[in-house]
């Protein structure tokens, strides 16, 4: 098992994602611990949308604590190579709807919508952004309607 030094970049396989980060297999040196914030140059919400297990990917070591615990970065290890971080692409059976977004029935500019028409939009976008808002509340809580 070779010794792994901060600040050098090392192949490795997820073992396992959980809700805060992804668990790689570094190739002869151990198992390090990516933060969710360390996987893309973007927001992640859902791990699992930009890694998968048993993946190959390029880890930096970027800490090692007294207990011996490593953190990982992959997007430190992509941004070294001038790469972007990936983005999975969703499979057919992992697709996501697309989010439903209020068009008017007739293309109206701004300038000419009515009253009606605006308040139309407002109470809809205003109740989808309270659905978002109760379903992150109730994932961060982790309490389910039933």
């Amino acid at each position: 098992m070779q010794q792994l030094e901060i600040g050098k970049i090392y192949n490795g396989k997820v073992k396992g994602i959980t809700q805060y980060g992804a668990f790689v297999d570094i190739d002869g040196g151990g198992t390090g611990m990516v933060h969710i914030s360390e996987i893309a140059n973007t927001f992640v919400n859902e791990i699992r949308d930009h890694l998968t297990e048993n993946q190959e990917v390029r880890v930096k070591v970027i800490g090692i604590n007294e207990a011996g615990k490593v953190s990982l970065s992959i997007k430190k290890a992509l941004e070294e190579n001038g790469e972007p971080a990936p983005v999975k692409k969703d499979s057919p059976k992992n697709e996501k709807p697309k989010p439903n977004i209020w068009k008017p029935k007739k293309t109206i500019p701004q300038s000419e919508m009515t009253f009606e028409d605006m308040m139309s939009h407002f109470k809809q976008t205003s109740e989808e952004r309270m659905c978002d808002l109760k379903r992150s509340t109730d994932r961060k809580n982790k309490t389910r309607r039933k």
